[in-house]
């Protein structure tokens, strides 16, 4: 019998953890879900974070070690950080243009703000203390934050991605620096992790129809009681995904078919089972293994692999960047505040410059919103009106996010001459 491919088995595990799950709801008896079949969807993301922190620092030395000198690094990295600023700027603008077009907050029932603000006055409270942490620390504390104390430490914290990964390129560039002979015996040691860790991510992946079986059963659960909030906000999070889908259906598959080599139907299918992952793990960090995968089997330069995907993942989110985009003028819009061209502009920037490694504390993400939307005049209680729909939109979001990722490499990939037959 052939063997199903990944992406089938996935869709398969999606599909009957729905029905479970509105089953389950329908039963009354959503916590059996939550006690017995949630654990081992938290298990799958476990492993595959597990693996993540390990698979970052090997990949990127050893892509960068295969790098010629120091000179090829710079154009690599160069054209890389080039292609991931473009995009995300892009995202921004499509995200302008959506939500000002279908304007979702001029719709909002004005009786539901208050509601919102009393319902989720404590989460805002978070979100405002973790906003005033990150103003607080200073124009350059990001820069700091990139430096780790303790290199143990960094290693064993998921939230200190990007350190990790300048330690990984300083030490690459370094073995690069001292010629092939001195660096041979780390170079081998570090090609054999690389192919031990891809077995043992081909080990845990084996798990994926269970794991998103698991966590899309527990996803139809937990939002099954809050029906009445996301239909108040069905409009808002409807301009959110048009923009989200709009970049994830046409703009990818458009630079992909005019900036890169690869086949848009062998990329199509090569990044569907790295979106299926997203949609119900949202952790960009837990499907960089699969990602890389992937694009090995596409045929992608391993340089190029090991440098683009790792460092995709912390400055690279293209849904993220539109998603913030639309949420800040959503806001405005319900609270009838008339955002100005400058404010716009303003927006373009702070977005584009908080998609660059978020800061590394409890909804980093949600405290870089919050400083947007005080940053252009909106009153920081607005983001209430928007915590309801996070998790549930987070999964397009992560879709796109490492979607975009895998776009990159193509494009990157476009110029390198070692490119591999799949």
């Amino acid at each position: 019998m052939k063997k199903l491919p990944l992406y089938i088995t996935i869709l398969i595990g999606m599909a009957l953890g729905t029905v479970l799950g509105f089953a389950a709801v329908s039963g009354g008896c959503g916590h059996l879900v939550t006690d017995w079949v949630k654990p081992w969807g938290t298990i799958f993301i476990r492993m595959l974070r597990l693996v993540a922190v390990t698979l970052v620092v090997v990949s990127l030395i050893s892509g960068i070690t295969n790098l010629s000198d120091v000179k090829h690094l710079s154009r690599l990295g160069l054209k890389t950080l080039g292609v991931y600023l473009t995009t995300t700027v892009f995202a921004i603008f499509i995200g302008l243009i959506v939500v000002n077009a279908i304007q979702p907050g001029n719709v909002f029932p004005r009786e539901k703000t208050e509601e919102f603000r009393s319902h989720y006055e404590q989460a805002v409270e978070q979100r405002r203390a973790d906003a005033q942490e990150v103003k607080s620390s200073g124009p350059l504390q990001f820069v700091v934050d990139v430096i780790p104390e303790n290199v143990v430490q960094a290693a064993g914290d998921n939230t200190a991605m990007l350190q990790l990964i300048l330690l990984s390129i300083v030490f690459g560039v370094a073995m690069v620096a001292v010629g092939k002979e001195k660096s041979a015996p780390v170079k081998n040691l570090i090609e054999s992790l690389n192919g031990i860790i891809l077995k043992i991510i081909g080990y845990v992946m084996k798990f994926a129809p269970l794991g998103v079986f698991a966590l899309m059963a527990d996803l139809v659960v937990s939002f099954a009681g809050d029906s009445d909030l996301l239909l108040a906000l069905g409009y808002y999070a409807l301009t959110v995904v048009i923009g989200l889908v709009f970049i994830l259906l046409v703009c990818y598959p458009l630079i992909v078919r005019f900036f890169s080599r690869t086949k848009l139907g062998d990329y199509m299918r090569a990044v569907l089972p790295v979106q299926l992952l997203a949609f119900t793990s949202c952790s960009s960090a837990a499907c960089l293994p699969v990602n890389m995968e992937q694009m090995r089997k596409l045929g992608l330069p391993h340089n190029v692999i090991s440098f683009v995907l790792p460092t995709g993942i912390t400055i690279n989110m293209n849904g993220t960047s539109c998603y913030h985009a639309i949420a800040t003028v959503f806001v405005a819009q319900v609270m009838g505040i008339d955002l100005t061209l400058t404010q716009m502009l303003s927006i373009v920037v702070l977005t584009t410059v908080s998609s660059i490694g978020t800061p590394g504390i409890p909804s980093g993400g949600m405290a870089i919103l919050m400083l947007v939307l005080v940053s252009v005049g909106i009153p920081a209680e607005g983001i209430a009106l928007i915590i309801a729909m996070d998790r549930p939109l987070d999964m397009l979001i992560t879709a796109v996010n490492v979607s975009g990722d895998a776009m990159a490499a193509c494009v990157v990939s476009a110029g390198e001459t070692d490119r591999r037959q799949a």
